[in-house]
């Protein structure tokens, strides 16, 4: 996949994805050490500067098409969460880092699920997202849950699931409807 053209910020109603930079570490730092944020995650190892590090070396990751990791942020610019595509396939492709902190504007966690999901399937052209998540983190799993998707297996520790790229198109428009909406999801 070598000389895959980059790509664009994805433009929301609310938010824009933006892929992230090594000047993006601190936040992004402090987001995976946060305490309350970060408990359903795998534990950091390392400081600011490991992770701009390993941002730098991520950056040749992306370069080649492999996997994309986006800072969130509202319109203004303020970052307010995480999310990254990985372990691309040739049909398929791994949903997750998803981190969203006390910055997000309301239905944050819906419209960044669409607009992520939205380019694995629309601009990486892949027909099914693969999530694992921890049991323990039952309101992530409730809204993959309701977003449609299936559980194919799970250990002591973790659950995993697909989303099919047909069911999200099935439904785009009427999770779209809800970010205009005062309902949730």
């Amino acid at each position: 996949m070598s000389g895959v053209a980059p790509l664009s910020p994805v433009i929301g109603p609310n938010l824009v994805l933006r892929l992230i930079e090594p000047s993006d570490a601190a936040y992004v730092h402090g987001l995976r050490t946060d305490p309350v944020l970060s408990r359903h995650l795998s534990p950091v190892q390392g400081g600011v500067e490991d992770q701009r590090n390993w941002i730098t070396a991520y950056k040749a990751r992306e370069a080649a098409g492999l996997e994309y990791y986006f800072i969130i942020t509202r319109h203004d610019g303020t970052p307010c969460g995480t999310v990254r595509i990985y372990g691309l396939e040739d049909d398929s492709f791994t949903w997750g880092s998803w981190i969203l902190d006390a910055n997000k504007p309301p239905k944050a966690a819906l419209e960044s699920a669409i607009l992520s999901f939205g380019v694995g399937f629309d601009q990486l052209d892949r027909s099914t997202a693969k999530v694992d998540v921890r049991v323990a983190n039952t309101h992530a799993a409730a809204f993959y849950r309701r977003l449609g998707m299936t559980e194919m297996d799970r250990t002591d520790q973790d659950i995993f699931l697909t989303y099919p790229r047909a069911r999200f198109e099935a439904d785009r428009a009427g999770l779209m409807d809800v970010l205009q909406s005062e309902g949730r999801i």
